[in-house]
């Protein structure tokens, strides 16, 4: 592992570091909770605390989620809970805490309350904002049968035969990137439910500074199936209807694409070379012109033009003498990293399903998708801010040269739509400004002006009931295919069905 900086400040993640190694020895029954996700229960072997690159980084997994931040400070530390400041998506703040269930049910209580209090509130936005307007119904309780969370009150509201839909998100950062999920499902549930009244559309209020991700998608959103109001709310309680027209400005950057070094040392060139030979190793050519050696998925070497670095938690750079445990190395996750592996509980066969599902797509593209080149594949481009997203994304291009997004998912995630849609945007941006090309992506292709594909691949058992049901809500001008394999996808990736749009598999 590598070690954390040596200048430690007020606030710095280091003292996150020291902070949760107190709480973990201090606690019988610790549990990690994000706003507005159920909490995941922390055991000695589902979950690391390691340095990359000079950031801490925390990730934690169970059977169905794998959630991995940045730990960028420490905010408030009390006995049975420890609350650390975390980068999400688009470099916002958000919160993670670390809670001791075993001193208790304060924390039920506090969230309880919380949740109370925004509802009380969510009451005036709405008597304000939609006068003449009745409040036929309000509840932060939670509806399991159809995926409605209690962490955001939500409401109906009623004139004549007309009614709206309307949701409240809490004040933080990770409940505001999930609101419109959930709102959505809301909505829905609504249309069907209310078959006398015509629900006309979709009121969503969004905390001041948190409404950044939100305002960003709805544009993407169908108008022939969603009218749509976005308000924001302040500290203090006052609310604000934001123009459709402004909804802000659109957060990407693409990199160039060096392709390989041209020009790699000799002797790391050899060492890659030799390293390539085994069966299990995939070698794998970053955007950035290193090269990533990975065994199902997971790196655990790469080559830059000068030298060969090699480790799981901590890099070392390699001699001529560390070749053999370097083979050793990758071995031994091959071994334990294997579709037959006996143990399904080793942390190196749990580790990263994304990235080994990744791995299964690029060996298997042409049978996933015969229209697609299979290479050149490019990962995490354009670069998404904020760090991990969750799911892993690929960028294809087909052989009639229209670009196509990949967005994969190991373990079923009800926000995976909506996560696809943040990276399609931007892929789309970048494609309309036509610098793909200019900065040597795909060389040789002509790419086409289309708005690009998006293709969600996931184990056929693992898309969320949901999905569907908000894709129904997507524009027309995004053309998404849902892909869903085998339940043996580790061994190889048979795809079980293709549904286009909101179409229903079964």
């Amino acid at each position: 592992m590598q070690k954390p900086p040596e200048q430690v400040s007020e606030g710095h993640p280091t003292q996150a570091d020291q902070a949760i190694a107190r709480f973990l020895k201090a606690s019988r029954q610790p549990v990690l909770l994000e706003p507005g996700e159920d909490h995941l229960a922390l055991q000695s072997d589902n979950f690391t605390v390691e340095w990359r690159n000079g950031c801490l980084i925390l990730q934690a997994w169970d059977d169905t989620r794998n959630l991995a931040r940045r730990i960028t400070g420490l905010g408030e530390e009390k006995p049975g809970r420890l609350e650390l400041i975390v980068e999400r998506f688009g470099k916002r703040q958000g919160q993670l805490y670390l809670i001791d269930l075993a001193r208790g049910g304060g924390l039920e209580t506090r969230r309880r309350g919380c949740r109370l209090v925004l509802r009380e509130q969510f009451r005036r936005f709405l008597s304000r904002q939609f006068p003449g307007w009745k409040i036929a119904e309000l509840s932060t309780e939670a509806n399991l049968e159809e995926s409605l969370s209690p962490v955001y009150p939500r409401a109906l509201l009623r004139k004549g035969g007309s009614g709206w839909a309307a949701l409240a998100a809490p004040p933080d950062a990770g409940a505001a990137a999930g609101a419109l999920t959930f709102a959505l499902l809301w909505l829905n549930y609504l249309r069907r439910r209310e078959r006398r009244l015509t629900i006309e559309g979709l009121a969503l209020f969004l905390a001041q500074g948190h409404q950044r991700t939100t305002c960003l998608r709805l544009p993407f959103l169908n108008p022939r199936t969603l009218r749509m109001a976005a308000f924001i709310y302040s500290e203090q309680g006052f609310e604000d209807r934001l123009d459709a027209r402004d909804w802000g400005n659109l957060d990407t950057r693409l990199e160039s694409c060096r392709g390989p070094f041209p020009h790699r040392a000799a002797h790391v060139e050899a060492w890659v070379e030799r390293l390539g030979r085994f069966p299990y190793v995939e070698s794998i050519e970053r955007s950035d012109g290193a090269a990533s050696l990975r065994v199902r998925g997971l790196e655990f070497a790469r080559a830059t033009r000068t030298e060969l670095l090699f480790g799981l938690q901590s890099r070392a750079a390699a001699r001529e003498s560390n070749l053999g445990e370097i083979e050793r190395l990758a071995a031994e996750i091959a071994r334990l990293r294997s579709p037959e592996a006996a143990d399904h509980d080793n942390p190196l066969y749990r580790l990263h399903p994304e990235a080994w599902l990744e791995s299964q797509v690029r060996a298997h593209l042409e049978q996933i998708d015969p229209s697609l080149y299979p290479a050149p594949l490019c990962a995490q481009a354009p670069t998404v801010a904020g760090g991990e997203r969750g799911v892993m994304d690929l960028l294809a291009v087909d052989r009639d040269g229209r670009l196509a997004v990949l967005e994969l998912k190991a373990s079923e995630d009800i926000h995976l739509p909506l996560q696809a849609l943040d990276y399609w945007m931007r892929v789309k941006w970048h494609l309309d400004r036509g610098e793909f090309a200019e900065r040597g992506y795909f060389p040789g292709i002509a790419l086409r002006p289309d708005s690009p594909r998006l293709l969600l691949i996931a184990p056929a058992l693992e898309f969320h009931p949901t999905t569907e049901v908000i894709l129904r809500y997507f524009s027309a001008e995004i053309d998404v295919e849902r892909i869903g394999l085998g339940v043996e996808w580790r061994k190889k990736p048979e795809v079980m069905f293709r549904m286009r749009g909101a179409e229903h598999p079964f």
